[in-house]
């Protein structure tokens, strides 16, 4: 075997922490480059005589933090069990929609649904509509918010007697603004469970 001409170079074994350098900065350059993304491409071109500038920014939807919902919940709070934002009425700036009831230690509290809009520079969003009221002993599933339209699901009781932990009625349910008011529709009538 004939030596090399060139000694053997110690950095040209690789040690794990070469590998984990290596990994740190791979994973900086994909954090980096997703954080700065280029401006979305469009295919209309600006008319002559015209610049081309920047959309205006999205209004932030209302956020359900300081709100105080229409629910008395004596000595607990009230809880944000869901929420979805869009436009209900088409004027450009979303709402959010929220379902909420008390944070009780046991059983399922009713829920009370609430559509909020922003409040006044600085101040929590508002309460503009209540779709549907915890005295009415509802509890709402399959909640969502599509194209303007509220839907979800209202689990009930038949009569006062029947305990509150077996509602006996399912209710699909949605609530779209009119202009003046949101109006609710039942496609089908309730079922028993």
């Amino acid at each position: 075997m004939q030596p090399s001409a060139v000694p053997e170079l110690a950095h040209t074994h690789t040690r794990p922490v070469h590998w984990v350098a290596t990994a740190a900065a791979i994973a900086g350059v994909v954090a980096l480059s997703s954080a700065l993304q280029p401006g979305s491409a469009t295919a209309a071109q600006p008319a002559p005589g015209t610049e081309a500038g920047t959309a205006p920014a999205a209004a932030a939807p209302p956020s359900t933090t300081g709100v105080h919902f229409p629910l008395d919940c004596g000595p607990v709070k009230a809880l944000v069990v869901k929420k979805a934002t869009g436009d209900l009425d088409g004027d450009g700036t979303p709402e959010t929609v929220a379902v909420v009831h008390c944070d009780a230690p046991m059983g399922t509290p009713p829920d009370g649904v609430y559509v909020l809009t922003r409040g006044a520079a600085g101040a929590p969003a508002r309460v503009v509509a209540t779709l549907v009221d915890p005295k009415d002993r509802h509890t709402v599933t399959d909640f969502a918010l599509d194209a303007g339209t509220v839907t979800a699901t209202l689990l009930g009781y038949s009569t006062a007697d029947v305990p509150s932990c077996c509602p006996d009625l399912k209710t699909p349910t949605s609530w779209r603004w009119n202009g003046t008011a949101f109006i609710r529709s039942t496609p089908t009538p309730a079922h028993s469970v």
